[in-house]
């Protein structure tokens, strides 16, 4: 059984096919065109999208509907009933004789301009029958991906979800949390899975929001560098808060949705801003606002400030947004120990060329892979995170190497640190996890909890 949800992506799969002149010979492939039609809403939570976002982090949403206003009874005039792609040519290649004025040609030159004739002609139709190839092989992958993650949310909703503490270490549950979480329960399982140690209240949020709203408020009426009752500066406050707005406005700029005038503008200033006031030890550090951008985008407003705050009081979080230099080195100290464990070539090709696990590592913990992923495949890390914890991030850490690992052999110092931290925009996530499931976190018989202590327990 299937169940429908709201989110949903339609096909257009009408071509516009013009008639042909019968004086040319044209030759070019008509590509379908993939419309999404974005019902803004996630199950797990009234937050909307915007219409040019798309409804599901995971990948394409997940069913398909009718086009608004058209009756499914009427069949639409021109509409393909198959994915079958056929070539028709805009190429507009045209074989004539040369103009009256200019001598005529030989018959071997007619000849053989006939034959390069043909022979570009039947060129271009093996190229536009392998590009539709190609669109035919995506466009079933789709589908299939849609119903596999149709099929996920039924078992979710039904099975897992209903029955949580006694289902989610089971082996089954944990083989479909590592396949990725479908978009409809996304936000409920990492919810449960980061769960709510500091027992914030959406009640407390409020509290806090309010403070956060009322030293804005007196920010921008006085200047004047008191005391805080937190003990906080008013100008370290308002560093912070220059940073959150200069921030927030670097959060996932090709969405458009968190920066100035967008939809989810303030309500990400304001987990961030409820934030610096709960916890004024820790403040603003920047890379903050991708975590809660995510958060915000799968879960409700107060939902979203809990496990944010429950997230950055994990230790590694913790660790990093203080900028614990110590324990950070020896997160960075264990991390190697696997790093050789898996890849010894590439380690010791960083290692001749002094490149450090920090000047990489930094700014994918910071963020947790959202800033340096596409968004789909940094949910998908999100979702394994939520699971296996603070190791999860390091063992992504090697599966990014191990997949860029002959291209980053070739590479010096310079090269290999602006690579890393500027990763190539079309990283699949399969691709990706077949290289982290092909990097076991294991030294001998030592897990990374027992290596990751014994880092921690040296002085």
């Amino acid at each position: 059984s299937t169940v429908h949800p709201k989110n949903a992506l339609f096909l257009d799969l009408s071509p516009d096919l013009s008639p042909q002149s019968s004086t040319t010979i044209t030759h070019s492939t008509v590509s379908p065109t993939i419309t999404h039609s974005l019902v803004p809403s996630f199950s797990l939570s009234n937050s909307s999208l915007p219409s040019h976002i798309g409804c599901c982090l995971h990948g394409p949403c997940d069913f398909h509907k009718p086009v608004t206003g058209t009756s499914p009874t009427q069949p639409q005039q021109g509409r393909r009933k198959n994915l079958d792609f056929e070539p028709l040519s805009t190429t507009a290649l045209i074989l004539e004789d040369r103009p009256a004025n200019l001598p005529a040609k030989s018959v071997e030159e007619a000849q053989r301009h006939r034959q390069e004739y043909d022979e570009m002609v039947a060129e271009a139709k093996k190229r536009e029958l392998k590009e539709a190839q190609r669109k035919r092989k995506e466009m079933k992958e789709r589908f299939k991906q849609e119903e596999s993650i149709a099929n996920a949310m039924v078992v979710w909703n039904n099975d897992i979800l209903p029955n949580w503490e006694n289902t989610r270490n089971t082996r089954r549950v944990r083989e479909l949390w590592w396949q990725g979480l479908p978009p409809n329960v996304r936000g409920k399982v990492w919810s449960l899975a980061i769960g709510n140690e500091l027992n914030i209240t959406p009640e407390l949020y409020e509290i806090f929001l309010s403070r956060a709203k009322e030293r804005w408020r007196s920010f921008s009426e006085t200047g004047s560098e008191t005391e805080a009752d937190d003990g906080a500066s008013v100008a370290d406050r308002e560093s912070s808060l220059d940073l959150i707005k200069l921030d927030i406005s670097r959060t996932f700029p090709p969405l458009f949705i968190f920066q100035k005038g967008g939809p989810y503008h303030d309500l990400l200033h304001s987990v961030l801003g409820a934030y610096t006031c709960y916890r004024p030890d820790v403040g603003y550090v920047q890379g903050m606002s991708f975590i809660a951008a995510v958060l915000i985008l799968n879960l409700e407003e107060a939902d979203a400030f809990i496990a944010f705050a429950n997230l950055l009081n994990k230790p590694c979080q913790l660790a990093f947004f203080r900028v614990d230099h110590d324990l950070m080195l020896k997160y960075f100290a264990a991390f190697e120990v696997f790093f050789e464990e898996n890849l010894p070539r590439l380690f010791n090709h960083f290692q001749s060329s002094n490149l450090t696990p920090d000047l990489y590592l930094i700014d994918w913990i910071f963020t947790l892979y959202s800033k340096s992923l596409p968004l789909d495949v940094a949910c998908r890390v999100w979702d394994v995170f939520c699971r296996d914890g603070e190791e999860f991030l390091f063992r992504t850490g090697l599966g990014i190497l191990r997949l860029y690992e002959d291209v980053l052999l070739q590479m010096d110092f310079i090269r290999s640190a602006q690579f890393l931290t500027r990763l190539p925009e079309d990283i699949g996530s399969d691709r990706l996890f077949a290289c982290i499931a092909a990097a076991p976190m294991l030294n001998g018989n030592r897990k990374w909890s027992q290596v990751s202590s014994s880092k921690h327990e040296k002085t």
